[in-house]
């Protein structure tokens, strides 16, 4: 285990605690020596270093770029930079989620993103002209990310509806995002949080309404459609990158 401190301050009380807790520890699992050794690291600007490894690229015909990239292009442009909550467009889960919106959302469709981590989905449904959209998360951080991205790529805080809550069991997040509502449900999260979220994603859909949904690891695939079949939907389409899947399906 890896730790940073404050460089220039006496950190030997703080040590101690530390160790006290190893030796605690050490009642119930074995901690190995329990050794701590403490260095300074180079003085770099990491701040700034880490850009080096987060390049534009693309997806189908939509450029996503970090903002201090300078790029001429004639693709739909999205800015987004690495920060607290999920989602640049670089996962493979990602990605196959913006090729299934650009393949079944229409423009003036009402979109939900369930899990808008950084608001990558819910940027990427407005510039392919969502009429509206609204987002949940867990992660009060992800919602202020979110609308921070909103005013990166010039879109207006009234675009977009974002609450906290979790959509599977928080019935006042259900009244608040509506019932029969939306063109288009995406869900970009995990597996094991999807499953649980099936039944109560139908009445959040209009009649014909489409379920988008990624975060799926490949061996739970099966399981993941089960459960959406279960909810009363049906598969319209399943499709993998890498070792991710996506799946698609209609109410």
């Amino acid at each position: 285990v890896s730790f940073y401190l404050e460089s220039g301050e006496d950190h030997s009380g703080k040590l101690k605690e530390v160790a006290e807790a190893l030796e605690e520890m050490r009642s119930y699992v074995n901690i190995g020596s329990g050794k701590i050794t403490s260095s300074e690291t180079e003085d770099i600007d990491w701040m700034n270093n880490w850009k080096e490894f987060f390049h534009s690229f693309t997806i189908d015909d939509i450029l996503i770029k970090p903002t201090w990239e300078e790029l001429d292009q004639d693709k739909i442009l999205i800015e987004i930079d690495p920060g607290i909550s999920f989602g640049t467009g670089k996962h493979e889960t990602t990605q196959l989620c913006i090729h299934q919106l650009r393949k079944y959302m229409k423009a003036g469709d009402e979109v939900l993103d369930v899990g808008c981590g950084s608001g990558i989905l819910s940027i990427v449904s407005l510039k392919l002209g969502a009429g509206h959209l609204t987002g949940t998360d867990i992660d009060e951080d992800c919602i202020t990310s979110t609308y921070e991205n909103f005013e990166v790529n010039h879109l207006s805080r009234e675009q977009g509806d974002f609450y906290v809550g979790n959509l599977i069991d928080d019935t006042v997040l259900q009244e608040k995002v509506g019932t029969e509502k939306y063109d288009v449900v995406v869900a970009n999260i995990l597996a094991d949080v999807i499953i649980p979220m099936a039944p109560v994603i139908p009445a959040r859909l209009k009649k014909d309404g489409v379920f988008i949904t990624s975060g799926i690891i490949d061996f739970k695939e099966n399981e993941v459609k089960e459960a959406i079949e279960k909810a009363g939907m049906t598969v319209l389409e399943v499709t993998h990158q890498g070792e991710w899947v996506s799946i698609t399906a209609r109410k």
